[in-house]
């Protein structure tokens, strides 16, 4: 069993064995839950967003990259244009 102390300020250092088994990290961030007369500590691991792909349903198809791109063009070229007719921007 591992033991630490707690210091005046309420902090406590993680023991080496228990930061390794949970592959806790200095900057990582720690949950503590109350569970009855104990607490839990558990560790708060970072996702990137790859991690959430698939997560949510599909409300629509996906009409694929060029699709996207093509629209995105049409949009941009649409709002220049009024920016050119207003003055804001020249050609």
């Amino acid at each position: 069993m591992n033991k630490a102390k707690i210091t005046f300020k309420g902090q406590v250092t993680i023991p080496k064995e228990i930061r390794d088994a949970l592959t806790i990290q200095e900057g990582d961030t720690v949950i503590f839950e109350v569970e009855g007369d104990h607490a839990v500590l558990k560790p708060l691991k970072r996702k990137s967003l790859a991690d959430f792909y698939g997560v949510l349903p599909a409300t629509r198809p996906y009409p694929g990259s060029e699709a996207i791109r093509k629209v995105v063009h049409h949009k941009m070229g649409k709002r220049l244009h009024r920016l050119e007719k207003k003055g804001f921007v020249e050609r």
